[in-house]
């Protein structure tokens, strides 16, 4: 399994979790997205954390092609 798979299968079970205690997907979103700005501390810059999320959000649209992409 993928590390990709395996971040998906942990998202749809905390998903389910989350449903269950009362919350709701955005809420989850966000608090996952907080624990991971604290991984990513802990060994990271903030100067390359903010790269990394600035890319991200850049790049959020799945369906634009790119220059540097291949046909």
């Amino acid at each position: 399994m993928s590390v990709y798979k395996l971040a998906g299968q942990i998202i749809n079970d905390s998903i389910e979790q989350a449903q269950q205690a009362g919350y709701g997907e955005q809420e989850l979103a966000r608090a996952l997205m907080t624990e991971v700005l604290n991984v990513y501390k802990r060994e990271r810059t903030m100067t390359d954390i903010a790269h990394e999320l600035n890319f991200l959000a850049e790049n959020i649209d799945e369906d634009t092609d790119y220059a540097f992409m291949r046909p």
